[in-house]
């Protein structure tokens, strides 16, 4: 297996199309064609979890935050991530970072959280939009059977809960909608005229090549005319932070209490406990202050992340309970879920949980 091969699987958990514009995902160091010999899946990449690498024969970091974030003009080592940089090209191993396109993942970061807190019900709190898209094409009745299946198994058609959802509409006549070739060019090079059916189907947006690529290679024709629009419809199954709610409310401090133990921390940062009852919660793993207003519509009853600053607390204007849980508090529990998912898929070499503890804050 090579390294191209794992960065496929996780494409499958989370899509590298999903991650935020200012970003840095995907393969930072290395050769996507290098074969692997282990994986160590960390929360950060730093020369101790290099050092873990290599005494582990693992050649492939999987990481969820990126040790390369912003450009690096020089590498002399000089800076921690100057000295990781230098470390894993030294020993040849490849560095992979999947972070916000895991935030943005329906089977997450904060579905993990979900699940610690035992959250039901839940629904994405920042849903992307722009992320479905619609194919129209035009082919021979004949074959319509043969593209439409052949778009389906390429991922057309399945939007979150939906399978196979496609609009038909019958039409006749030879023209398959390019100006540009003669409409009585048919099949592989036959002259003759033929009814066609109107065909569109949806797509989620990373699957456009896949989708394209099986369209083309199903259609009769020589020279194939399609049509691919973005939809604006947002979509609920990616997006920022998600929102769930108890099988029972709580009294907020009784919640917060709770909180601590379900997320493993001895201190929960938060706003004037609020008179109502906790039953619908609002999370999202990292820094989330840009979410408390999204957090106050859904209605929620508390709002969980991390890195909120001291103006934020006022925000909740006692309509909601903010609760700061810590950046790596938010987010320990990711690699165990990267683990988890890879250890599923790969069972013919070892995938190592990395041991070293990366936060970088002390609590006294």
């Amino acid at each position: 297996m090579k390294v191209k091969d794992v960065i496929q699987l996780l494409e499958e958990l989370a899509p590298q199309a999903y991650a935020e514009d200012f970003d840095n995902t995907g393969l930072l160091i290395g050769d996507k064609n290098n074969e692997i010999t282990g994986i160590l899946v960390t929360l950060d990449t730093l020369e101790s979890v290099v050092d873990e690498a290599i005494s582990e024969k693992c050649n492939l970091i999987v990481s969820f935050h990126p040790i390369v974030f912003s450009g690096l003009k020089k590498i002399t080592g000089k800076s921690y991530v100057e000295r990781v940089v230098q470390k894993a090209i030294k020993h040849d191993i490849a560095i992979f970072a999947i972070h916000t396109a895991l935030d943005n993942a329906w089977n997450g970061v904060n579905a993990m959280i979900c699940e610690k807190l035992k959250l039901q019900n839940r629904r994405i709190l920042l849903p992307q939009k722009a992320t479905i898209k619609k194919l129209q094409t035009y082919v021979p009745s004949k074959d319509i059977d043969m593209v439409r299946e052949a778009l389906f198994s390429a991922g057309a058609g399945e939007i979150g809960n939906y399978t196979n959802c496609s609009f038909t509409t019958s039409g006749t006549g030879s023209y398959n909608g390019n100006e540009d070739s003669s409409p009585v060019i048919g099949t592989k090079g036959k002259t003759h005229f033929e009814d066609e059916i109107s065909l569109s189907v949806t797509f989620q947006r990373h699957l456009e090549s896949k989708v394209v690529s099986a369209l083309i290679n199903a259609h009769p024709y020589e020279k194939v005319a399609y049509e691919i629009t973005t939809l604006e419809n947002e979509n609920q199954h990616i997006g920022m932070g998600m929102i769930g709610e108890f099988s029972s409310e709580m009294e907020a401090s009784r919640f917060v209490a709770f909180l601590k133990d379900a997320m493993n921390t001895k201190c929960v940062r938060h706003s004037k406990l609020t008179a109502q009852n906790i039953k619908k919660v609002a999370v999202l793993g990292g820094s989330g202050s840009f979410a408390i207003e999204a957090a106050k519509r859904a209605g929620a009853d508390a709002f969980v992340t991390a890195d909120l600053k001291y103006h934020d607390f006022f925000k909740s204007e006692n309509s909601i309970l903010l609760a700061d849980i810590g950046h790596y508090e938010s987010e320990q529990f990711t690699k165990e879920l990267l683990h988890s998912f890879l250890n599923k898929k790969i069972t013919n070499f070892a995938v190592v949980l990395a041991q070293t503890n990366t936060n970088p804050i002390s609590y006294s």
